[in-house]
């Protein structure tokens, strides 16, 4: 980040950024946000307790379990797409109504298929995620040098082993970048669907705090909720850093 011509140190635009918040609360223009200092005292105070615990559990497990699923389905999905035009013909159309569609409307018919329990909370975030990454798989795929598919198929390879070993690798980039959006988007669909359909895990906290008007204790969950989804974003961005050579060499 450079400011006025001078470089400054990694991070400092979030330090800015809470100094300002810091500000707004010290100068209490609305009870909305208090002051960042309070919030951090709150988030001190909760972060040891049972019931914080037990939402951070309930929370991580159904965003674990929808992010497991969402990659499971949507890199072999995005795959298979990007090599068969049959394939690819039937299944776009849809991928790109759900990317583009208001996921939310979904949830009421979710919640009577599957209930109103954890397995339509982990259904919930799996589709807010996977669609980004069928169609970063399917592009990843499609930018394969053919030379590549054609030295394994000369080689002897079978169909699963060249989608292991050369379609799977040389759209690792690609596919790292949807995982990466689409966690992002599953912390979304996690917290929508705690909120909607069962009132578990982090929502349940977001609503006891905002009905009571505890806002100290709502921005505490909040924060923790952005720390982790910011944390996990930027390790598969390193990931990503990590394997973009192989984008050089298809």
């Amino acid at each position: 980040m450079k400011l006025f011509g001078i470089t400054l140190p990694a991070m400092s635009s979030l330090i800015l950024w809470g100094l300002l918040w810091e500000v707004v609360g010290q100068a209490e223009l609305t009870f909305f946000v208090p002051p960042l200092s309070e919030v951090v005292r709150t988030l001190i105070t909760i972060i040891g307790t049972p019931s914080f615990l037990s939402a951070l559990g309930e929370t991580a497990y159904a965003f674990g379990m929808g992010v497991f699923f969402s990659i499971l389905i949507g890199v072999p999905t995005g795959i298979l797409m990007g090599r068969s035009r049959l394939l690819d013909e039937l299944l776009l159309p849809w991928v790109n109504v759900f990317l583009s569609a208001p996921l939310t409307a979904l949830v009421p018919v979710l919640m009577v298929l599957f209930g109103f329990g954890m397995k339509s909370i982990i259904i919930t975030t799996a589709l807010f995620a996977i669609w980004i990454i069928i169609l970063n798989a399917r592009t990843g795929v499609r930018q394969i040098n053919r030379s590549l598919v054609e030295m394994a198929r000369s080689f002897g390879a079978s169909p699963v082993e060249a989608f292991f070993k050369v379609y799977l690798w040389a759209a690792l980039p690609e596919i790292l970048g949807g995982v990466r959006i689409g966690i992002i988007r599953a912390v979304k669909g996690v917290i929508i669907g705690q909120l909607l359909i069962s009132i578990a895990g982090f929502g349940a906290l977001f609503e006891l705090y905002s009905t009571n008007f505890m806002m100290a204790h709502f921005w505490a969950v909040l924060l923790v909720l952005f720390a982790l989804a910011f944390s996990i974003s930027e390790f598969l961005a390193y990931l990503e850093r990590k394997v973009a050579y192989y984008a050089a060499v298809r």
